[in-house]
């Protein structure tokens, strides 16, 4: 059976023209890139921070907490994009991860490693509700006959939402943490986040945004069995990551504790897909087989990509020279920049 969508607008589009839902969606995902990476931006280098008013961890424990908690940003929306599609519906569950999201964010500028655990805890639920059912909701937006043709234009325009928001909350945060200190800067990606669901609220009646509502299908994998296939092996392997190792070895394999955990939960994960893909026939091997590929990439891609929050960024503050040589301060005065 197929699914239903309510369509996006009702009035006929103009030829080549988008439809108005997609700036909704563009401004609503700019300002949660805004906040998301204004906070990522500067979470290693708060929690490594002593001289004012940071956590005063290591850098070895700031970048296991930072790269622990990426890695648990990218595997909620898969939970998240299963509740939204087969109970919530995507906007509700756009505005549940927005709302947990911005609690994040807000809880991260107030004292005390409770709340720092907590605040990290409510960005990584928000953000599997979030992340996934915006894009979704943008997609269905472009399946109607007449759209169809602007849908890849749509997701660029899409996109570079992402990267305005991306490149604008760098100078806030840097502004705010230096003229009046880290919780300011946090408290700055909650703001940007509640403006985003502000947008995105006050334009539900006037813009029609796409709904899907799924029908329950035979062949559709119940979320109590997907917890017992994938998700409860995972988390009893990664039990066994973060014990048998040091146990065993007297030291942890992969650097830390949870570098092991996090590995071992991946293998039951990897052994579900690959199952689905020796059982598969056909049309529907060769498409996993093509996914399997594109994953296979996909992880390599963003395993150095997501460096930039914990390599680089070590990196950016031992070796960049923040004096102004004599020379570049009279071209640069010379030009009224100074």
């Amino acid at each position: 059976m197929e699914d239903q969508i309510i369509p996006v607008d009702l009035e006929p589009q103009k030829k080549g023209k988008h439809p108005k839902a997609l700036y909704v969606l563009f401004m609503t995902e700019m300002w949660e890139r805004f906040a998301y990476y204004l906070m990522v931006g500067i979470l290693l280098l708060y929690l490594i921070d002593d001289k004012t008013g940071g956590k005063g961890m290591t850098e070895k424990m700031g970048a296991d907490v930072v790269g622990s908690f990426i890695a648990l940003v990218y595997l909620t929306p898969f939970i998240g994009g299963l509740i939204a599609d087969r109970y919530l519906g995507y906007i509700k569950s756009i505005f549940l991860g927005g709302s947990l999201m911005a609690l994040g964010y807000f809880g991260l500028a107030v004292p005390g490693n409770t709340a720092l655990y907590v605040s990290l805890l409510l960005i990584i639920v928000g953000n599997g509700f979030f992340k996934p059912n915006i894009s979704t909701i943008l997609g269905n937006i472009y399946n109607r006959e007449d759209l169809k043709p602007l849908k890849d234009n749509a997701y660029n325009i899409f996109y570079m939402g992402i990267n305005i928001g991306a490149l604008f909350c760098n100078f806030v945060a840097a502004y705010l943490r230096n003229q009046y200190g880290w919780g300011y800067a946090f408290a700055a990606a909650g703001v940007g986040l509640v403006i985003g669901m502000i947008i995105l609220a006050s334009s539900l009646k006037g813009v029609k945004i796409g709904e899907v509502k799924k029908e329950r299908r035979a062949e559709d994998m119940p979320l109590s069995k997907i917890f017992s296939y994938v998700f409860l092996p995972a988390i009893i392997a990664a039990i066994i990551g973060w014990t048998i190792p040091s146990l065993i070895f007297g030291t942890t394999i992969m650097g830390s504790k949870s570098n092991d955990a996090f590995i071992f939960a991946c293998l039951p994960i990897m052994a579900f897909y690959i199952s689905l893909y020796v059982k598969a026939t056909g049309q529907d091997k060769r498409g996993i087989g093509a996914l399997l590929f594109i994953f296979g990439i996909s992880i390599i891609f963003w395993t150095i990509y997501n460096q930039n929050s914990t390599g680089l960024t070590l990196w950016a503050q031992k070796h960049t020279d923040r004096t102004v040589s004599p020379t570049a301060e009279k071209v640069a005065g010379s030009l009224g920049f100074l």
